[in-house]
């Protein structure tokens, strides 16, 4: 996990608001943001600057929609690896981050070691996603698959109480 030493704690009642606001729009100009945390442009401008610096801000992106841009099909898929080593872990972590349809990739707990969530545009793309890409992956021994038939909700918003308790 990233920048352990500054909790959510540490964030007071503008900050969440700031970043709740700019998770529904991140395109707020800097002006509207600060009437609606009430604050001036200027303090309102250094917080998020700051929450940038201390990365609780990570970016700011445009959501596309995959099947306007023919990327149609969502799939999950687990890995299973022949052998578990740091060196595997590793070959097998530069290797995913090189697959431009790989959306997600998680070391997971279970059966499996891999949860990988992949666009492609068709079925056809998906024998060489899995065959000729995911299988090829270093250490790379099982697979399974789920085709995703409906997305009833995908969100990158994180939930940000009022308040929390000091851990």
């Amino acid at each position: 996990m990233r920048h352990r030493a500054q909790q959510v704690t540490d964030l007071d009642r503008i900050d969440r608001n700031i970043l709740r606001l700019l998770q529904a729009q991140g395109r707020m100009s800097m002006t509207e943001l600060a009437d609606r945390v009430g604050l001036s442009v200027t303090p309102c401008s250094e917080r998020v600057k700051r929450l940038e610096r201390d990365g609780f801000i990570l970016g700011y992106h445009a959501r596309l929609d995959p099947h306007r841009l023919g990327q149609h099909l969502l799939v999950f898929v687990e890995i299973k690896l022949a052998a578990k080593s740091g060196a595997i872990f590793d070959d097998f972590r530069r290797e995913v981050l090189k697959l431009p349809n790989v959306l997600e990739c998680h070391l997971v707990s279970g059966e499996f070691d891999y949860l990988i969530k992949a666009r492609i545009p068709e079925m056809g793309a998906y024998r060489k996603l899995l065959g000729d890409m995911l299988l090829a992956l270093p250490g790379a021994r099982e697979s399974r698959s789920y085709m995703v038939m409906e997305e009833i909700k995908e969100s990158l918003v994180l939930d940000l109480p009022e308040t929390q308790a000091r851990a």
